[in-house]
């Protein structure tokens, strides 16, 4: 499961205190050395607008605009020295999202889809549950499979539509369910004689898989995709009990938890019934106003009800999974592009920083109530800069916790033996 906050979510203002920016808060910005900005972005240092406290068993320090998280803190592992390779939103994207920076390469829930394989021949080996507003930086090509089997790539689905899945069922007047599978039946035919004179080639492979796998999903996705049937403390939890609620046109807290805690629950009907990677998008595309996590005007203002959403319906899904033993066996991945700066920008927001930024796993074997890895005292860069963590090693590591050697997950393309991991990573061995 892969939780990507899509426009750079601030890791000082919600995993990552700094009491240095507390007490210096309004003071003119020294890093001590020269540094490369996005956007102008260094004004004075500035604290973050939300309160910091422990919680836990462990006292791990959380913002209070991520509070829910609270109660999972002694499940989760902290990565608190990432660092990235550009501050351009699409670049570090296709980075998080595929280990590399630039198209053409598939995404991970591919990856994971093409090496482990399907276990229900109803529903999609991938599923993406993209941002209600629309797609984040790249679109589908996040989740694409590139040079793996067309077969392996994500399928999107927006639960909170009326159709979620585009063109899966026909209109009532258009036909029949006799005449459809009749109309496919030859289809499958016709497909199948083209494809023997041409050997090969996956796409039309995959094609033919996709007209089978949509008339097995006509049945089963319905039901999976189906909450009313949940209970109403379930419903509850995920901050669904407001479905059908009318909100103001502005981004809102509860509007956000009832869309991302709806993915949330989706998802964990997703993984119930086998589907092997689900990944969840909270923000789409950079636009005004904001409606994704890229906070150059107000942290308060654009974090606030994205962070709450993102919070709700995220502790909602560990406690779930925990409770239906299910996260023994499932990874949870929070993940975002770069970081934030420690300084201001417009007074209220904060530029782009891919030199330091969070992460945190939980699940699947991963040791939970620890926190790797530390950035210096403002959040600008690891505190050891020899020895930071890449995304290629928590690709690796979730790799390696789903049974596969990250170095042998290959495909020869173009004459280059391609991995998720390309020529880099090592399992995080710590948080395991």
């Amino acid at each position: 499961m892969q939780l990507f906050m899509a426009g750079a979510a601030s890791h000082i203002d919600l995993w990552d205190h700094k009491p240095f920016l507390e007490k210096h808060h309004g003071e003119a910005s020294d890093f001590g050395e020269k540094v490369e900005t996005f956007q102008n972005g260094l004004g004075p240092w500035m604290k973050s607008p939300f309160e910091f406290a422990a919680y836990g068993q462990t006292g791990k320090m959380l913002s209070d605009v991520v509070k829910p998280m609270g109660e999972c803190v002694d499940d989760i592992a902290f990565i608190h020295n990432m660092i990235g390779k550009t501050g351009v939103h699409s670049q570090a994207t296709y980075l998080q999202a595929t280990g590399f920076q630039r198209p053409g390469f598939p995404g991970m829930g591919a990856w994971v889809s093409y090496g482990l394989g399907s276990i229900n021949e109803n529903l999609p080996t991938f599923v993406v549950l993209p941002d209600h507003r629309g797609f984040a930086s790249n679109g589908p090509k996040n989740w694409g499979s590139a040079f793996l089997p067309a077969s392996a790539q994500g399928t999107s689905i927006f639960p909170q539509r009326e159709n979620p899945i585009e063109d899966l069922m026909p209109q009532a007047d258009f036909a029949t369910h006799d005449s459809d599978a009749a109309g496919l039946a030859m289809l499958n035919r016709l497909n199948r004689g083209y494809q023997e004179q041409r050997p090969g080639d996956s796409r039309l492979d995959a094609r033919i898989r996709a007209y089978e796998l949509a008339a097995a999903m006509q049945l089963s996705a319905p039901e999976a995709l189906d909450i009313s049937g949940e209970p109403e403390h379930i419903l509850k939890m995920y901050g669904l009990d407001r479905m059908g609620a009318t909100y103001s046109s502005e981004i809102n807290a509860p509007e956000e938890a009832e869309y991302f805690g709806r993915k949330c629950l989706t998802a964990r009907r997703l993984l119930e019934r086998g589907v092997r990677f689900v990944q969840i998008w909270s923000g789409n595309d950079n636009g005004f106003p904001r409606r994704n996590w890229d906070s150059h005007e107000d942290i308060a203002r654009d974090h606030g009800p994205l962070a709450h959403g993102m919070a709700v319906g995220t502790a909602a899904l560990i406690k779930d999974l925990k409770q239906r033993g299910l996260l023994e066996d499932t990874i949870v991945l929070w993940t975002t592009e770069f970081g934030r700066m420690p300084s201001s920008q417009a007074g209220k927001g904060r530029d782009h920083n891919p030199y330091v930024f969070t992460n945190w796993l939980c699940g699947g074997g991963i040791q939970g109530g620890i926190s790797h890895g530390e950035s210096d005292q403002w959040g600008y860069k690891p505190l050891d800069r020899l020895n930071p963590t890449q995304v290629y090693d928590v690709h690796a590591t979730i790799l390696h916790q789903l049974g596969i050697d990250h170095t042998k997950l290959t495909v020869r393309h173009d004459g280059v033996d391609r991995r998720l991991t390309d020529v880099h990573g090592h399992v995080i061995h710590e948080i395991i």
